[in-house]
């Protein structure tokens, strides 16, 4: 492999500068889908518009175009003074699912909608992660340390 996406800052709240994981995920082997926060007076806006701007210029490995499709961002969530890093795509692809987070947001059956369009050979089910994010991460980041042995 000699082709490399490089985007930009993840969202605000997240305590590793940017894990691709809470902004951007490949969903096959030429689409990604990345978030978006459309309220132009929330810190995440800027920042995930030139992360978009970066995905729809870049060239996969074969020199087509990427296939981008825009996640939405739940409302702001925060813990005290800290702004949590909630967002829907941290989720968990499994071999006969998808585990989605949800906030108890507007936002979430529309983003459930969104995956199931995605993956349409996978149930995708909606699980709450209100809880979870106050670790600073969701479902993905947790299955991190999951191994086969």
């Amino acid at each position: 492999m000699t082709n490399t996406i490089w985007l930009d800052e993840g969202i605000e709240g997240d305590d590793t500068h940017g894990h691709v994981d809470d902004i951007c995920r490949f969903v096959n082997r030429n689409t990604v889908i990345a978030v978006q926060e459309t309220n132009t007076n929330d810190p995440n806006h800027h920042k995930l518009e030139a992360n978009l701007e970066i995905l729809r210029n870049a060239k996969l490995e074969n020199g087509e175009k990427l296939n981008v499709v825009k996640m939405p961002m739940p409302g702001r969530l925060d813990f005290e003074d800290l702004r949590l890093p909630a967002s829907y795509v941290n989720f968990l692809v499994t071999n006969g699912c998808v585990l989605m987070p949800t906030f108890n947001d507007k936002n979430d059956y529309k983003a459930l909608g969104i995956l199931t369009d995605l993956f349409p050979e996978r149930d995708v089910i909606g699980i709450s992660a209100v809880d979870l994010v106050w670790g600073l991460g969701t479902l993905h980041c947790l299955s991190h340390e999951i191994t086969d042995s």
